[in-house]
């Protein structure tokens, strides 16, 4: 019995066993959260190891990825079948990873992935630290992409930032880092990357900046190229030689910092030392190849091989449009020209004085006021309502709506005919024809013509002061050329493909009637007169020119446009910034630069004499009091946009439907006309107010004319009402 009494004291001494307390609160959801984050974590782990042995598997071989290539390389000829450019991608000689010089390597490494050859192809320390930035600035995500994101990219990818391709991009790297070795990684990075200018490739930037092989690059130049890769058209030591010596400043530095270079090698650097390749091929006739190329979008289906692309430029008319620019332009002003021959082909286009300096071209993009080369489109006007050269006009004092223009030599040379108003620009004129055949008028003549600019119709807008291309103009005036037949600038002849299929032929555009004869062959007679006697005189060359000056207000901007022998060219000289230039005028360095620029032109073609023969419409001889607008196909209609109304259709726009028969029917079966429902002369009162006596415009009344609008007269002098507007208003 004590035996079994000891066993129960030393049971019962026992501590007794509870079961463990039961997870609660927060603590189980943390828990709970830890498991399904690893699980989860497993999970992405695992679909992401498929998903690049996957793609690892799919890779080409290291040797067809050395020979792939990207990008499509366009072969641009001239008229006479010479290269001009080739544009695209250029890949100099494949270099070994062991004849890369070693300096090139740390370069790019070090500003591109200092972490290279630690990362398997992403790098998550660089993606954790763009997150916290990202988070803790609130700015959106920067790039981190590694040199084998930046690899997988070029070869496999496009540019779009979307998620999705940053995903694939992510993939394809990893793929690649099991695929292939550092080394090779390296090797195709430096032979493949884009570095500006066509280039692909360290061995091609190296030869088209410093012209000579990357095998021997210095510290310098490799620093260069390096800081190329993040925007290869900054950093192009060709377009911006500071941008680039300040980029590869970083580079070294950021060497020094990374413990590639030591802090006194790269203070001892002088980049401004280096021998920059001079851009040849990149002037002038690149801003003829920046219009012409985009149009490949719309002319040719999409093809990724060779293309070979002949336009109409005339390369030595190139290089004298140019040189005439630069020998005539002033001091800090720009200058653009186009010239295009009697069927719209572009034979020069120069966009500015330097294409290296600046690529802007002036002569498709830039807007700019013409000054009185806009009164082409006045006097067009006023000749198609019924004026002719020889007619009466007074040079006057008067003021339109609280606007008075004035003459660029403040005085007024009384009774004149409109030739000599023309010849000698006479600014109160153009106001006052403008005010008679109406500004909105002058704004479609100018639509028919080819602007394709705004343009206002306030009494200020018959001197030019709607902004216009220099192309556009250029294009008018040959309409003019063509004697009154719309002209279609081009510049791509044909476009054949590399193995011989013709993609794309020009075929001439369908010619309309933009005025009639009589009034092509009148302005004619204006624009000759001012080459003649006018304030175009510098423009004359020794054989016949028509053209027109322009100048704005504070010698801005200074234009010529004119043509002789089927070639029309246009001039503009001015300051990008719009400031005044001292001396520039139409008639002096435009004039003068047109002049040396077509003597070239023209020396091998006739000489052609204009036609303003005058051979004016029944209308305007022989009236009929039945008929006082005659013969509806002398007219030219446009719709509310400016738009050319093809003749044949004009009573289908009128009417809009069907037509019904005119009057009431008799009870004869014959129909007479139907009584106006308002009087006429009561209405003309309502609408217009009494009508007031009419200022003379001449000293004989036009040959029976139709009878023009009437509007109110201008004041021929100011009224007490006139105040200043803020209006350019040009000088000539």
């Amino acid at each position: 019995m004590p035996t079994e009494s000891r066993k129960r004291r030393r049971k019962s001494a026992r501590p007794s066993r509870r079961a463990p307390a039961a997870v609660t609160g927060w603590k189980l959801w943390l828990k709970r959260l830890f498991l399904w984050g690893a699980g989860i974590a497993i999970l992405c782990a695992l679909v992401l190891g498929i998903a690049v042995a996957v793609t690892m598997k799919g890779l080409p071989s290291y040797n067809q990825l050395r020979q792939s290539q990207n990008g499509q390389t366009i072969v641009v000829r001239a008229r006479d079948g010479s290269q001009l450019v080739s544009l695209g991608p250029s890949y100099g000689e494949w270099i070994p990873y062991d004849h890369i010089p070693q300096v090139m390597k740390d370069a790019m490494v070090s500003v591109e992935d200092r972490r290279f050859d630690m990362h398997p192809g992403i790098d998550p320390i660089g993606l954790t630290r763009a997150a916290w930035v990202s988070v803790t600035t609130g700015t959106g995500m920067r790039a981190t992409s590694t040199i084998t994101q930046q690899l997988a990219r070029n070869i496999f990818l496009n540019s779009s930032r979307t998620l999705d391709r940053k995903a694939r991009e992510g993939v394809l790297a990893m793929a690649l880092e099991a695929k292939f070795s550092k080394e090779q990684i390296l090797e195709l990075y430096l032979n493949k990357v884009y570095f500006g200018g066509g280039a692909y490739g360290i061995d091609s930037a190296s030869r088209r900046f410093f012209g000579h092989s990357a095998e021997t690059l210095s510290l310098e130049e490799a620093a260069i190229i390096a800081g190329l890769v993040k925007a290869p058209s900054r950093y192009s030591p060709t377009a911006d030689a500071d941008a680039a010596v300040r980029r590869a400043g970083i580079v070294l530095r950021t060497m020094a910092a990374n413990g590639y270079i030591t802090e006194g090698q790269a203070g001892a650097v002088d980049i401004d030392t280096v021998d920059i390749k001079e851009d040849a091929g990149g002037n002038a006739v690149r801003y003829f190849t920046d219009w012409v190329l985009p149009q490949l979008d719309v002319l040719i289906p999409v093809t990724y091989e060779p293309i070979e692309v002949w336009t109409t430029l005339d390369p030595a008319l190139q290089e004298t449009a140019s040189k005439a620019l630069n020998a005539h332009a002033p001091d800090g002003a720009q200058g653009a020209l186009v010239s295009m021959d009697r069927d719209g082909a572009i034979l020069a286009m120069v966009g500015g004085k330097d294409y290296v300096d600046s690529n802007y071209n002036r002569a498709t993009q830039a807007l700019r006021q013409p000054g009185s080369a806009w009164k082409l489109f006045v006097y067009l006007a006023a000749l198609e309502a019924g004026y002719t050269p020889d007619d009466r006009v007074v040079d006057e004092k008067i003021t339109i709506d609280g606007w008075t223009p004035r003459n660029s030599n403040g005085s007024y040379s009384g009774e004149m005919d409109v030739r000599a108003a023309f010849a000698y620009s006479k600014n109160t004129v153009a106001a006052k024809l403008g005010y008679e055949v109406g500004f909105s008028t002058v704004a479609n003549m100018a639509r028919r013509f080819g602007i394709s600019t705004p343009i206002n119709t306030l009494p200020a807008m018959v001197l030019g002061t709607s902004e216009v291309r220099v192309l556009d103009m250029t294009r008018a005036f040959a309409g003019i050329s063509a004697r009154g037949r719309s002209v279609e600038p081009y510049g791509i002849v044909r476009v054949r493909s590399s193995s011989g299929e013709t993609l794309y032929e020009h075929r001439p555009a369908r010619q309309q009637q933009l005025v009639p004869d009589y009034v092509a062959a009148g302005i004619t007679d204006l624009l000759q007169t001012t080459v003649n006697i006018g304030s175009g005189r510098a423009a004359n060359i020794g054989r016949p020119v028509a053209g027109k000056t322009g100048t704005t207000s504070s010698n801005k901007d200074g234009w010529f446009v004119g043509f002789s022998s089927g070639v029309t060219t246009g001039v503009w000289m001015g300051r990008d910034d719009a400031k005044a230039v001292r001396g520039l005028a139409g008639g002096a360095a435009p004039a003068r630069a047109f002049a040396e620029f077509m003597r070239q032109a023209v020396a091998k073609r006739p000489v052609e004499q204009f036609d303003t023969d005058l051979s004016l419409p029944e209308w305007q001889l022989e009236p009929d009091e039945e008929d006082p607008y005659g013969d509806p196909g002398d007219y030219y209609y446009v719709d509310e946009n400016g738009n050319i109304i093809d003749p044949n259709e004009v009573d289908d726009f009128f009417n809009r439907g069907e037509r019904r028969p005119e009057g009431i029917e008799t009870p004869e079966g014959g129909r007479e006309s139907p009584p106006p429902a308002v009087d006429p002369d009561f209405l003309d009162r309502a609408i217009n107010g009494p009508r007031p006596t009419a200022p003379q415009q001449r000293e004989t009344p036009p040959r029976d004319a139709p009878p023009p609008k009437q509007r109110p007269a201008p004041s021929p002098e100011p009224s007490p009402r006139t105040t200043s507007r803020p209006v350019t208003q040009p000088i000539d």
